[in-house]
């Protein structure tokens, strides 16, 4: 006596490309979901640490002008404006990193979220026409959904962004300090202006070129590029 031993239906066999196309879409819109998640709490943290970077900033300054009202222009004004702008520089300089950071997590979310959409397209090549943003995991696609397709030059998102915004605050603090160092040091008002000057722009130049190499190169490698021909998703 034979005994057959038959497998389930369908328990052997491949599930069909029809039914896997719904699983595979909830599986993309939950990472779409995950992505823009973390995008939000990124950016969340990113602005309570420059707003309580510019509230510790403002409180510095008025710690100096109540001591410079009972002591004057003295040894410990100079003793203390130094100390407070050094600490100040040393806190934007930490928030800028931090700002810089999450820039370069933004990229790659927003790379990530290009690629789900690849994915939304080739399930269903119809919605193509319907998307604002793109669908390209490259640099192209990287502006195109910034710009949400807009016409927007690279110069006017870079002088737009909170990092340029917390580079030029710190610049600012850098530059007050080496006035305050160089008035100090010889009380000679044109070497306390060029002191200024001076260690606002190179503190300015070098946060600037630090940027710039570190976003030359993608946060993540293309797997779907913009075609050559420079059509958008």
């Amino acid at each position: 006596m034979t005994l057959s031993r038959e497998a389930p239906a369908g328990l052997l066999e491949p599930e069909s490309s029809s039914s896997a196309t719904p699983v595979r879409a909830q599986l993309l819109a939950t990472e779409h979901w995950s992505l823009l998640a973390a995008r939000g709490m990124t950016w969340s943290e990113v602005m309570s640490r420059i707003a309580v970077h510019l509230t510790i900033s403002s409180a510095a300054l008025v710690v100096l002008a109540l001591v410079t009202q009972a002591t004057g222009f003295g040894v410990a004004f100079h003793v203390l404006s130094i100390g407070l702008t050094s600490a100040i520089l040393a806190l934007g300089t930490l928030t800028g990193v931090r700002v810089h950071n999450a820039s370069r997590e933004d990229a790659a979310i927003v790379l990530g979220m290009n690629r789900l959409r690849a994915g939304y397209v080739k399930m269903d090549p119809g919605i193509a026409e319907y998307l604002v943003t793109s669908r390209y995991d490259d640099q192209a696609g990287l502006m195109a959904t910034y710009t949400m397709g807009m016409r927007r030059s690279t110069l006017s998102h870079v002088m737009g962004s909170t990092s340029m915004f917390i580079n030029i605050v710190n610049a600012i603090v850098a530059g007050t300090l080496g006035a305050l160092i160089a008035d100090a040091a010889s009380g000679d008002p044109v070497a306390t202006s060029l002191g200024g000057i001076v260690a606002g722009a190179a503190y300015l130049a070098m946060t600037v070129e630090v940027a710039r190499r570190s976003f030359a190169q993608p946060p993540l490698d293309a797997r779907f590029p913009t075609p050559a021909c420079g059509a958008r998703g």
